[in-house]
């Protein structure tokens, strides 16, 4: 078979980019080696996680958010099976989706290991040792990537385990340790927090989400102590782990060099992930990776060094995120048929999914300070929201970041109820390069969370906030 195009992978990247191709003309195939389409995000990742977040946070509200609205309960209890059983449906859900995506738009699809010949063939090895080739004027890799493995905390998969299996436990942990104070590390350790277990986290960096804006860590950190009573070890350095029985203990040293021990009964490490490009015969072609992350490089057009290869998502340069992928999809498959996309990677942003939701996009203060950047920062809490009050959603805060001179939007960092859905209008605020001014000046409804951006838009813009 001859295409135009071959995506190796059909997470969200590649599924995304074999669709685009599609839809402007070129006959287009995927390969994925494993039974579903979806990737990690579909089967493993984005959408099982939040599955789980969202049923514990139900029963996390029964529990004790409930009585604050006359509702009374008696006898509560989660039936953890059940919580699986509804993940899993979730994701056949959404892997079904992607077969009929697929269907209608007459996309090929093969099940097996895709790995190059040459730049232009395809050999497919399927799980029963079975071969065929199929031959492109284009490739796409997007394989993405797999959880960061360390030579010392080997991972049993049954007490020590990955992002993965914490998707798949049939009981509540009594004391769960995460080890990453990351996003996953910090979505995963709240689901469990929520359904009553005990959750220590241990993260290198001084801060949790450490790449964020740092005010968004310290209020994040505050509130998952407060209200779901998890702990934080920062600037601990993890040197090892042990499982026995049902116990795990792990060894680190503090901030002090101190050798300290935490003992429970899970243990999930979540020190990043790394890039999945193995097995994929890159050398036959002359393309190497990264020493670290394994990641390939590639140019403005996502073209690796090789002509008609090209690569995206996980396994290239920038944040590991589902959306970046897929944007990234997008742009290749317009560029090969022609067109002239763009992608603003300062303008893709970045959520953590706990309760309350954490939200980001462009620049930090910390980035402005270290690039001697003036700034204005307006800040307005969820405190003052009409909204978060009837909700009962009233931690965290909304701050905006303005060129000093210009008052052009530089950054938006949200904590808050909804700061997932938020975001987006920042985005779109920034992508048409709005000035606080011009945000606080649009009508917000009333009453909304979203008006909270306009008050911190109006903060921004000559302390001007009403209901501050």
């Amino acid at each position: 078979m001859q295409y135009d195009v071959i995506v190796i992978g059909s997470g969200p990247g590649g599924y995304v980019s074999a669709i685009r191709c599609a839809q402007l003309g070129l006959k287009t195939a995927v390969i994925e080696k494993y039974s579903t389409f979806g990737g990690t995000c579909l089967n493993v990742g984005c959408i099982p996680s939040k599955a789980l977040l969202d049923t514990s946070e139900h029963f996390h509200n029964a529990a004790h958010a409930f009585g604050d609205h006359g509702i009374s309960l008696k006898d509560l209890k989660i039936d953890v099976k059940k919580m699986i059983e509804r993940k899993n449906d979730v994701i056949a859900q959404n892997t079904a989706g992607i077969t009929y995506l697929f269907k209608k738009n007459k996309i090929d699809s093969f099940e097996g290991l895709g790995s190059f010949v040459d730049k232009n063939t395809i050999k497919i090895t399927k799980s029963d040792g079975s071969t065929e080739q199929i031959t492109t004027k284009n490739v796409i890799i997007a394989t993405g990537s797999k959880p960061t493995a360390l030579p010392f905390l080997p991972v049993d998969k049954k007490r020590i385990i990955t992002s993965t299996e914490a998707l798949n436990l049939t009981e509540i942990p009594k004391h769960l340790i995460v080890i990453g104070g990351g996003v996953i590390g910090l979505e995963l350790g709240s689901v469990y927090a929520r359904l009553g277990a005990k959750v220590s986290v241990i993260e290198y960096a001084k801060s949790i989400i450490s790449t964020m804006d740092g005010g968004l860590g310290k209020e994040l950190q505050r509130v998952l102590k407060k209200s779901l009573g998890m702990e934080f070890f920062l600037g601990h350095k993890v040197t090892g782990a042990t499982s026995e029985g049902k116990t795990v203990k792990v060894t680190a040293e503090d901030s002090k060099g101190q050798a300290v021990t935490f003992e429970g009964d899970y243990c999930i490490v979540s020190v990043g992930r790394v890039a999945y490009t193995k097995d994929l015969g890159l050398e036959n072609i002359g393309i190497t990776t990264e020493e670290r992350g394994n990641k390939i490089t590639v140019n403005d057009h996502m073209q690796t060094s090789v002509e008609g290869v090209y690569a995206i998502g996980d396994v290239v340069r920038g944040a590991m995120l589902a959306h970046k992928a897929e944007d990234e999809g997008t742009y290749v498959a317009e560029y090969i048929a022609g067109q002239k996309p763009h992608i603003d990677y300062n303008l893709i942003p970045g959520v953590v999914y706990t309760w309350p939701e954490v939200a980001s996009v462009g620049q930090t203060e910390e980035q402005l300070k270290e690039a001697g950047k003036k700034y204005k920062s307006g800040s307005f809490s969820f405190k003052a929201s009409g909204r978060a009050k009837a909700s009962g959603d009233t931690d965290g805060f909304v701050k905006v970041l303005a060129d000093a001179e210009t008052d052009e939007v530089l950054g938006v960092h949200i904590i808050g109820p909804r700061a997932a859905d938020m975001i987006a209008e920042a985005v779109v605020a920034m992508e048409y390069r709005a000035s606080a001014e011009d945000i606080g000046r649009i009508c917000h409804a009333h009453p909304t969370y979203t008006e909270a951006i306009k008050e911190a838009a109006l903060a921004a813009t000559a302390n001007r906030a009403i209901h501050a």
